[in-house]
Parts: structure tokens; C-alpha cells; sequence
């Protein structure tokens, strides 16, 4: 990695007890926060990068095919094979973090534990990671919290006193990172300094809590899914992909299935009454894995925003709802979908709704100004749905809830998969897993989030994707900063 004198000096002068000293900063749960939310699978090739004496990898390994361990410190890598000498999985490299010895595209993860603070361009390391991740892989760093102990950083030869969350998500963004996550670990660094004059416990103890950051490369899904739905819109049948191989996902009115409860209690299909009410030639082409508008509990006046309207469905159904007094917004990126619907709400006089091109990355629509937030089955084709629910947050007023139904995953899809566009049009292969599907919703400002689970889905590799209803209401965003540090 790219370092300092003062850094080159520090860890190789440290490298034999290094991990003596590690132990006294931080411990494994800090790793272990790190591969919760990196949803690895056998198959994958990662890089740790500033790997030290091996802390990151000894944890890597043992979960995937092979780990790249690279670090700019001769002494520190040395350690580091002594370490992980049992596995036969690793390969070290001694390497510059700015100019990665690794090629464009090759890693299915990247990983970087508290290395980023050591680096004299945070951003252009990052970059340097991001380019070495195929599309569709992650990035996960762990790092301190921003900090005051000066002393700290002369001690350790750092460059940053920590980084503020604010900053690093806004590094991910540059780097054209989506689904980013900067979330607590609940763990701390912590150190004593060796400075005899400073004797105030407050300033001689660090105390820094530790953040884990994720985030994805992004793929290009985008016109495949503007496409395949806009012929959908043309043809007027309704087909949520044209993957012969996953019938149970393709059937119907669905994209999710035929089944028409859910073994958590809440409908999927539109009832009877639900089909009555809303015209014919909407109902035809409803794509969606539920009914959001069953659950949502409108109310007469209430402004309601469906992301992904489509043919319009489901924001008809809610401007039922929400009554004459109410207004109905329906937001689509396909322009025959936005026709469609137009032409029916025209033809119906349906006069408290209004369809809006855009995409859900990037709402046509003020800041707190609706009182629900509704979709179906439409988030998961969205390559970055943390900025979507970013966008949700944004346009809610506070105390707004958002209501969507969609598809999410029991765990990580391949990256193959992930490639494979009839599956991410067919409400497949974007599933997110449904926990970081939530940790998306609560980093944008949603408290009392509540899953309930279909039982239809279906499998894809070893992968289950199935259908969720999950509610949510809009809160400020106050972000907690917890330490678990005992001195």
C-alpha cells in the first residue's frame, strides 16, 4: 500500500509483535461484522488489502476459494505467511494500494480493515479497490470513527484521525459504488497512550467506535429492464421476464408466483373486490409480487406516491382509497408504461392521478411531500436500492410510511447469475438478501420496520428469492455511534 516514512518505519519496526498489539486495538468481532455483510460464497476469489500480519484473511479464508493478501510492509507479510500457513488458498504480494498489483475486474470482494486511515488519498484507494472488483462485487472496510487523540495518530503513524460516515459514503459514491451501507459495528478501537505528560484518563484512553462500510460495483440493468417492460406495456400481456426456465416466477399476474396467500397472512393477489374497482386494461399488465395498497391503511386525503407504477394498478386501487380529496402520484421510467396508464386513468375518468416519467433513483417529486410510499416488485429491478430508499426517505414527511412489496433473497446470488438479464428482469437475480434489503431501509431513516414472508419463491442456483410486504415509517435519521470498548 501506498505509505508514509513515518508509516513504512512504524509497522515494520512493528511487525513481530504486531499481533500482540492488535489484540489490545480490536478484536474478531470486528472481522466478523465485516463478513456478516459481505455475503460471501464459496466460490469467490477476495483481495485484503493492508492486510497486516493477517488478521482479515485467517477469517477469508476458510469461506472462499482463494485470498489475495497484499500489504506494503515486507515484515508485516512475512507474519502474515507464518500466520496462515495452514491454508493453501492465499497469495501474498507485497503492493502499492494506489496501484494495485491485481487486474481490472478479478475479485469477487475486496477487503480493507483499518487500512484506510493509513492511506494519504482515501478516495484514490478506494477507487484503486473498486477497480479490481468485477461488476456486481463488494467493497468492506472497517475503520475508526472520527476521533480527537492527536496523539493517537502520532503514535500509530496515521494519516486520518478516522472519517466521519457522511464522508465515506460520499468516497463510495464517487467511486460509482452502489447499495452502500456505512453502518456501526458495535465494536471499538482502543489504545493507551504512552505519552508520560498527558495523565487525564479522558484524553490517555481512546475509546473509537468502529464503522464497517459496504457497498456494490454497479452492473448495467438499467435500459434491459426499461426494454423488456416497455414490451410488456406494447403487448399488453403480462409477463414479468421470458426465462423459460423459472415458470413459477413468469406465471400470471405475478412476478413472484401464483399462490395467492402468504404464510405470514397478508394477500398477495388482488381480491375480488380489489379487480372490481380498477380498470380492466390496468390489470392486465399488473406486474407486481403483492398488494401494497392492502396493507398500507390509506387514508381519505393522504398523497400517495407508487414507485414503479406501471400500468397503473395498484395506484388506482389507492386513489380509491385516498378519495377525491387525495392525490395519487405514479412515478415510471418506461415511457409506453406512463402511456398506458395515462390513456386508462383518460378513458376512466380517474382525475386524482398523475403519472410522472422518472426513475426511482431520482424521484420527480418534492421533499416531504407525501404521506405513503408504495411499490410492488419493482425495487428489486434497481440496481442501487439504497438510493432508492434514500429517495423514499426524501419525499416522505416525517412520520410518512413506506409500504412496498418485493423480491429479496435468503443469501447472495452469484455474480454469473447476477449477470443474467431475463433473471434480473424476471424479478430474480437483483433480490438483495433480505437483511441487507432492511439495513438499506433503516440507513435512510426508517424505524418500525416490519417483514412479513411469502411462501412461494423461487430457487436459482442455490439461491431462494420470494416475495416480502415491508412497512416502515420515516423518522429522522439519527445515527448511532455505540462503543463497546471496556477500560
Amino acid at each position: 500500500m501506498t505509505m508514509t516514512n513515518a508509516s513504512k518505519d512504524y509497522f515494520e519496526q512493528n511487525a513481530d509483535q504486531w499481533d500482540n498489539l492488535r489484540s489490545g486495538f480490536f478484536q474478531e468481532e470486528v472481522r466478523q461484522s465485516a463478513i456478516a455483510k459481505a455475503y460471501l460464497r464459496p466460490e469467490m476469489i477476495v483481495a485484503d488489502i493492508g492486510s497486516g500480519t493477517g488478521f482479515m484473511a485467517a477469517g477469508l479464508a476458510p469461506l472462499v476459494q482463494k485470498v489475495h493478501v497484499l500489504d506494503g510492509s515486507a515484515a508485516m507479510l512475512e507474519i502474515a505467511r507464518q500466520n496462515l500457513s495452514d491454508f493453501s488458498n492465499i497469495e501474498y504480494q507485497q503492493s502499492d494500494g494506489q496501484a494495485l498489483d491485481l487486474p481490472d475486474e478479478s475479485m469477487d470482494a475486496v477487503f480493507a480493515n483499518m487500512y484506510l486511515h493509513h492511506a494519504p488519498d482515501p478516495l484514490a484507494a478506494i477507487q484503486e479497490m473498486v477497480r479490481v472488483l468485477k461488476p456486481g462485487g463488494r467493497l468492506m472496510i472497517t475503520d475508526m470513527d472520527t476521533h480527537e487523540y492527536t496523539w493517537l495518530k502520532e503514535e500509530m503513524a496515521d494519516e486520518w484521525m478516522g472519517f466521519a460516515r457522511d464522508q465515506i459514503r460520499a468516497w463510495y459514491k464517487a467511486a460509482e459504488l452502489v447499495n452502500i451501507l456505512v453502518d456501526a459495528t458495535g465494536e471499538s478501537c482502543c489504545a493507551e497512550c504512552e505519552i508520560e505528560n498527558i495523565t487525564d484518563p479522558l484524553e490517555k484512553y481512546a475509546d473509537i467506535s468502529v464503522f464497517v462500510a459496504t457497498g456494490s460495483k454497479r452492473l448495467s440493468m438499467r435500459e434491459t429492464v426499461q426494454s423488456q417492460y416497455g414490451a410488456i406495456a406494447e403487448s399488453g400481456k403480462s409477463c414479468c421476464g421470458s426465462n423459460p426456465d423459472h415458470e413459477l416466477v413468469l406465471t400470471r399476474n405475478t412476478c413472484c408466483g401464483e399462490d395467492t396467500t402468504l404464510n405470514s397472512g397478508f394477500v398477495v393477489d388482488y381480491t375480488p373486490g380489489d379487480r372490481a374497482v380498477v380498470p380492466e386494461e390496468a390489470e392486465q399488465i399488473s406486474l407486481g409480487c403483492g398488494n401494497p395498497s392492502a396493507i398500507a391503511n390509506m387514508k381519505a386525503g393522504e398523497i400517495v406516491l407508487d414507485i414503479g407504477s406501471g400500468g397503473g394498478m395498484d395506484a388506482f386501487l389507492a386513489s380509491k382509497q385516498v378519495g377525491n380529496n387525495g392525490k395519487v402520484i405514479g412515478v415510471d421510467m418506461t415511457p409506453a408504461m406512463l402511456k398506458r396508464a395515462r390513456n386508462t386513468a383518460q378513458r376512466n375518468g380517474i382525475n386524482n392521478v398523475e403519472f410522472r416519467e422518472g426513475t426511482a433513483e431520482a424521484l420527480p417529486v418534492e421533499d416531504a411531500s407525501v404521506d405513503v410510499v408504495i411499490s410492488n416488485c419493482v425495487i428489486n429491478l434497481s440496481e442501487d436500492k439504497g438510493q432508492v430508499f434514500n429517495e423514499a426517505a426524501r419525499v416522505l414527511k416525517i412520520g410518512g410510511r413506506l409500504e412496498v412489496s418485493d423480491s429479496v433473497s435468503n443469501k447472495a446470488f452469484p455474480l454469473q447469475a447476477k449477470l443474467n438479464n431475463n433473471d434480473w428482469s424476471a424479478c430474480i437475480s437483483g433480490a438483495l438478501p433480505e437483511t441487507e434489503y432492511t439495513d438499506l431501509i433503516r440507513q435512510a431513516g426508517f424505524t418500525d420496520i416490519k417483514v412479513l414472508r411469502s411462501a412461494m419463491g423461487t430457487v436459482v442456483d442455490d439461491v431462494s428469492a420470494y416475495s416480502v410486504h415491508v412497512s416502515a415509517v420515516r423518522t429522522d435519521n439519527a445515527e448511532p455511534c455505540t462503543s463497546a470498548c471496556a477500560i
